[in-house]
């Protein structure tokens, strides 16, 4: 079996001067949030073999604060330039290639992408994923490569308003 956890990115920041969308940070929200759900992550044993993530600095600092938490080494996540503004075709074309040795993974990202990703994958409609929230699907196959469509079973659907 194989486990995706989908991560949107925390809260950023809409601080004028606005940086380029790629440097934009968290803000003191999301530098809260994402420990949380990190936490929360830890708590359920849903720790990863690997964490991916996209470039952009709020992408890389949630899955940063959530490596922390989970006790998963920062300096080992993989940056993936495909992960920022991406078709979902796309994305499950890069998932398709991640290592079979890896059961768990962690694929931090943007919106609209990644609810397209778990509605396709999963076969679900959800609206959106709000930020810091997460979707975590379970495929019955040995390999990534086998991974299709309307395969996957949504086990977890979570974000930190849900605990307030």
């Amino acid at each position: 079996m194989k486990n995706l956890i989908i991560i949107r990115h925390a809260k950023s920041s809409w601080d004028e001067p606005l940086p380029p969308d790629l440097d934009r940070p968290l803000n003191p929200r999301g530098l809260r949030d994402a420990p949380f759900m990190g936490s929360v992550l830890k708590c359920r044993g849903l720790i990863p073999e690997r964490i991916v993530s996209s470039p952009a600095k709020r992408a890389l600092t949630t899955a940063q604060l959530i490596a922390r938490e989970v006790g998963y080494e920062a300096r080992a996540i993989d940056v993936l330039d495909p992960l920022y503004g991406q078709d979902p075709s796309v994305l499950i074309e890069l998932i398709r290639g991640f290592d079979d040795a890896w059961s768990r993974v962690y694929l931090v990202g943007h919106n609209p992408e990644l609810t397209e990703l778990v509605n396709r994958l999963a076969g679900e409609n959800l609206a959106h994923i709000p930020t810091c929230g997460l979707a975590s699907i379970e495929f019955q196959v040995d390999s990534w490569s086998h991974l299709m469509a309307g395969a996957g079973r949504l086990t977890l659907f979570d974000y930190p308003k849900r605990h307030r």
